[in-house]
């Protein structure tokens, strides 16, 4: 997991003469846009050294917190703590970096890395034979989304590109990126509902991936949430945000059986759902219990569309 400080600085300060005689306190953002506080003063100065002051201490502190990442991230792989692709960990990250976690849900079989996680074991690796990382983007957050967007002035792809520098959108499934070694990034939603667009683009980049609509993406998005954190084979950390392990089960259950699903793939999908549900009958139910995570009601969650 990328390291954090106590809290944002959104801004930095400088006094920058306007002209022979007259200082001015500019206020300059972390995108480069300045604006001026006021001139020369008392207060001013005061607003200053205070900035300057939370500055100095929170860089400390980051730093602090940076170096004993790094210790843990040495330890995690020493002792080989970690599962989860490397790529999968660094995606993560940099959608967390963006400030775009909670606009993402993880899904299909890359999630099971985290129900492990939560229960300190390890699933067979029949179960998470796969290439691809499944991100269901929530269109309820589609304004929030294109707002730090355009603050951040990239696109989705660049926001991967920051985790794989080769990550490039297929032409003939503009919802998928694909790195050099082969592995895939695929973005769906749930079916147009309440105003949502159609077909939509992650951006206004013209060369952004687009949401491919999936039949559970609203059964799936209306469930409780789960988040774990996951360790790479390199030992680097990130939160994952994924379904309620019930919700997980019941998701699989219904693609297993569905009959235009992928002979291929249905076998697995009970497989997940059935090594899940052995996951929740014997710890992860009782850590929903301990208070750490809300448990489910009967009937709480939907059954996928």
């Amino acid at each position: 997991m990328p390291a954090q400080c106590c809290g944002p600085i959104p801004i930095r300060l400088s006094r920058r003469p306007r002209c022979a005689d007259r200082k001015k306190l500019i206020r300059i953002s972390s995108t480069g846009g300045q604006q001026t506080v006021g001139p020369d003063s008392e207060e001013n100065q005061k607003i200053y050294a205070d900035f300057m002051a939370r500055k100095s201490a929170v860089t400390a502190r980051l730093k602090t917190i940076t170096d004993r990442i790094e210790v843990q991230r040495k330890l995690n792989k020493v002792f080989r703590v970690g599962r989860t692709p490397d790529v999968v960990v660094k995606v993560l990250n940099s959608i967390s970096r963006a400030g775009l976690e909670d606009k993402f849900i993880t899904v299909g079989t890359h999630a099971m890395y985290a129900f492990e996680s939560a229960c300190g074991v390890m699933v067979g690796s029949d179960a998470l034979a796969t290439r691809d990382l499944d991100l269901l983007f929530d269109t309820r957050k589609r304004v929030a989304f294109v707002s730090t967007m355009q603050r951040l002035d990239t696109s989705l792809l660049g926001v991967l590109q920051k985790a794989d520098p080769t990550f490039r959108v297929m032409r003939d499934q503009l919802q998928t990126a694909v790195n050099d070694a082969g592995f895939e990034v695929d973005i769906s939603r749930r079916m147009a509902t309440d105003g949502d667009p159609h077909p939509m683009r992650m951006s206004s980049d013209e060369d952004d991936l687009w949401a491919v609509q999936v039949p559970s993406g609203h059964a799936m998005l209306s469930g409780r949430s789960f988040e774990q954190m996951v360790v790479s084979t390199s030992g680097e950390m990130a939160m994952m945000k994924t379904l309620h392990p019930l919700d997980f089960v019941r998701v699989k259950q219904e693609l297993g059986r569905r009959a235009t699903r992928d002979p291929l793939k249905a076998p697995k999908d009970l497989l997940q759902a059935r090594l899940v549900q052995q996951l929740w009958d014997k710890w992860l139910c009782h850590r929903f219990k301990d208070g750490t995570q809300p448990a489910p009601e009967d009937g709480d969650h939907p059954a996928p569309s």
